[in-house]
């Protein structure tokens, strides 16, 4: 396997290419979107026109053709600034599905507008509110008729749907109960919203803790065309396989740097503050909780950096992408609680930011997979226990 503990030349000029970008967009920015519950508009359209969110493209559809390590250092390096890539990380992994399955009239018809910035593709359609995680007993279903597929159902948890141009959705075109696997019988299908929005398509917002600009769609006998369709029907959910593999390695290295940006923060904080004629980091209660945290980013990073390799490699990396959500996940959180513990009642006042990265941050607890599923998974096809659900 490469050498994966050290960046290359190429990488670190990457990080220093984002560092100098979200500079441009400190606290300040960030605080008046959370306020205003807004899409960074701005942001996103500065890093698709440095060409950060076509990592993933290949050059001959316009993008940089790099590997997923470089997309990880993009994602690592935002969060790591305190900015937030939940608003455009989607396009780097969805993409992925059109891209190994896709015809060659379907790249060339949307990738390279992808990688221009010319359409958005951000919004997956996936999770029901009925299955949650269990992608396989998802209910929505796309009908053939004709030269074209009807679809009725609803999505929920599908970010940034009022800011993409495309969705990839996934919908069943034939009954759980007529296929031999539960995994057969499920499509996948690259759906033009605005073309779709209102004459089919619903989109409503969903207020939560954060700015996630997330939303429950629906459908009504929406029409999506068959030449949308990627790759074989009833194959679908083998397509998304690897890209979800993907979105977790991703998310890891968003972890990586929210956890990174919380222990920057904390350090510093704790090397300032004065209380009782001396920095409150010569304290052991504070110290020790900071540098475990560190301790435990710097073993999650690993992880992630191997993850990303074996991708690069060909390998199947089920174990290695969800080992690596979960250690980064956890060990962002561990910076996260001894940042705000750190802060004390500062940490809750806005203009800190570590109370709006502190409630962004939890969400890698529970999406895009829980921590209990990952450890489900381990359990069962890494150490071979029995299926626990």
């Amino acid at each position: 396997m490469s050498q994966i503990y050290e960046d290359s030349e190429d990488i670190k000029q990457i990080r220093a290419a984002v560092q100098a970008l979200c500079a441009k967009y400190p606290g300040e920015y960030w605080r008046k979107k959370d306020e205003a519950r807004a899409y960074p508009t701005e942001f996103v359209n500065a890093l698709t026109e440095s060409g950060f969110l076509a990592t993933l493209i290949p050059e001959e559809y316009g993008g940089s053709g790099l590997g997923l390590t470089a997309a990880a250092a993009v994602l690592e390096e935002i969060q790591r600034a305190g900015c937030n890539g939940s608003a455009c990380h989607a396009q780097m992994y969805i993409m992925g599905t059109i891209l190994r399955h896709g015809s060659d009239k379907q790249k060339e018809q949307w990738l390279p507008k992808i990688a221009s910035g010319e359409l958005r593709l951000q919004a997956f359609g996936v999770s029901e509110p009925t299955n949650g995680t269990d992608t396989l007993s998802l209910r929505t279903r796309a009908e053939r008729q004709g030269d074209h597929y009807v679809v009725n159902g609803q999505k929920i948890w599908t970010s940034r749907a009022e800011h993409s141009d495309l969705m990839l959705l996934l919908a069943r075109t034939q009954k759980a109960e007529e296929v031999k696997k539960r995994t057969e019988g499920i499509s996948v299908f690259v759906v033009d919203m605005k073309e779709a929005l209102g004459n089919g398509l619903t989109i409503q917002p969903i207020r939560t803790m954060i700015n996630h600009s997330t939303t429950q769609v629906f459908f009504e006998d929406m029409k999506v065309p068959a030449e949308n369709l990627i790759g074989e029907e009833g194959k679908g959910f083998r397509y998304i396989l690897d890209g979800m593999n993907a979105e977790r390695v991703l998310i890891g290295a968003e972890c990586i740097g929210d956890a990174r940006w919380f222990i920057d923060k904390a350090t510093a904080y704790a090397n300032e503050r004065q209380v009782f004629g001396r920095p409150i980091g010569q304290n052991q209660g504070v110290q020790f909780p900071i540098a475990r945290a560190y301790a435990q980013t710097e073993a999650a990073d690993l992880m992630v950096r191997k993850a990303a390799a074996l991708f690069e490699e060909g390998k199947v990396i089920g174990a290695e992408a969800n080992m690596a959500k979960l250690l980064a996940s956890e060990a962002s959180w561990a910076a996260a609680e001894a940042c705000l513990q750190t802060h004390g009642g500062f940490g809750f006042a806005e203009e800190y930011d570590v109370e709006r990265k502190f409630r962004e941050t939890r969400l890698y607890q529970v999406a895009p997979i829980s921590t209990n599923l990952i450890l489900s998974f381990i359990g069962e096809h890494v150490l071979g226990m029995p299926k626990s659900y």
